[in-house]
């Protein structure tokens, strides 16, 4: 008795692990997906001349909360002041 129900534990676990495999996979292809038409997105912005290091930069800021960009902003100005680098301020106005 103790073979049958080991074996119907091990039949159900390989279902649940196929299972298991098989969404990773279906989402690991969708992913690649995703990353080409991402790419795509960006060819199509740097043949419409955009620079794509700006805007990868732009989506990840968007992504992070603004007085936390903020802060780090004020940061990297009060650093290059100390450098006697032109700020972002600087440079706007000049």
């Amino acid at each position: 008795m103790t073979d049958d129900s080991t074996n119907f534990a091990h039949h159900v676990s390989a279902d649940e692990l196929r299972q298991i495999v098989q969404q990773y996979e279906e989402f690991e292809a969708q992913r690649i997906d995703i990353v080409n038409l991402q790419k795509d997105i960006m060819a199509n912005a740097k043949a419409n001349g955009y620079d794509t290091r700006v805007l990868r930069k732009l989506i990840s800021l968007r992504k992070r909360d603004r007085d936390e960009v903020a802060q780090e902003e004020a940061i990297l100005d009060a650093y290059k002041t100390a450098l006697a680098m032109p700020s972002g301020s600087e440079r706007d106005v000049g």
